[in-house]
């Protein structure tokens, strides 16, 4: 799952909702998003400009920006696999090969985005909420137990047999806090 700042987040989803295309992909958080699919920073965005700009097959993607095909198509498959790009089917009558004409999808790149964004909000606002409702204890080697657990272990860790004093986590709070209100 992409992780992102909220509020940089925010701005993307509001200002990518007026750009098309090639536009989107100076986006640093498309740009991220695109590299965490694809495993290729390197050509990745190009491949998609290709795209983009009417280069529908992996050959002429492979010509204009001289990649190997096989890594043009590795990128692409990655990219079908995630949902962000489909592709058509044709049988050239002559040769007998098929021909694969490719489509990105942007807004399926912004949709999943948002849904990731929605996904990690929600995650904060239920880990701030438990961090509220619990009381804490810990080890001396960091291993942290809520007071039920604890009180089950007769407050003795089972990894180091060392006693579970109280663990303040005001400071996570806050910043859990902070996360979720940006």
């Amino acid at each position: 799952m992409l992780n992102v700042n909220g509020s940089e987040t925010k701005e993307f989803i509001k200002s990518s909702l007026s750009k098309e295309g090639v536009e989107m992909l100076n986006e640093p958080l498309v740009q991220n998003f695109i590299t965490e699919i694809t495993e290729d920073a390197e050509n990745s965005v190009s491949i998609i400009k290709c795209l983009l700009e009417g280069k529908l097959t992996d050959e002429e993607i492979s010509e204009e920006i001289e990649l190997r095909l096989n890594i043009v198509r590795r990128i692409l498959y990655k990219l079908y696999d995630a949902g962000i790009a489909s592709y058509k089917r044709s049988k050239d009558p002559e040769t007998q090969w098929y021909t694969y004409s490719w489509k990105f999808d942007a807004e399926k790149v912004i949709e999943t985005i948002s849904d990731n964004y929605r996904q990690n909000s929600k995650e904060m606002e239920e880990s701030l909420a438990y961090e509220e409702e619990n009381m804490f204890f810990s080890c001396s080697n960091g291993c942290r137990y809520n007071f039920e657990e604890a009180a089950e272990l007769s407050f003795t860790c089972p990894e180091c047999d060392s006693t579970l004093e109280y663990h303040d986590n005001s400071s996570l709070i806050d910043e859990l806090k902070d996360q979720v209100n940006s």
